[in-house]
């Protein structure tokens, strides 16, 4: 089938949707370890590490949902996603390089 079709289109928009969704579970269940380990031990860099991750999967998550939800075009959902990634790799490498 090809991708210009209707229904290729509904096919990529699910798998889409269904990706994302593991992406922000994945990422939530990264987060919610990595902050647990951080209120253990109170370490600086673990407490980075977690908002790290949060960011990324932040962005992911609210990219879809401008998108889909508030009606935001494409493009500004993909930007504002590029936005929160770059963010949070920053602040993961930070944490990675925190004494």
């Amino acid at each position: 089938m090809s991708p210009h079709t209707a229904a290729g289109g509904i096919e990529l928009t699910i798998a889409l949707a269904v990706v994302k969704t593991l992406i922000l579970i994945l990422g939530g269940v990264i987060t919610y370890f990595t902050f647990k380990a951080y209120r253990r031990t109170r370490r600086r860099e673990l407490g980075l590490l977690a908002a790290g991750f949060g960011t990324v999967t932040l962005g992911v998550a609210l990219a879809g949902l401008m998108f889909e939800l508030l009606e935001v075009s494409l493009a500004a959902g993909i930007l504002i996603e590029s936005l929160l990634v770059l963010v949070g790799f920053g602040v993961i490498a930070y944490s990675l390089h925190v004494d």
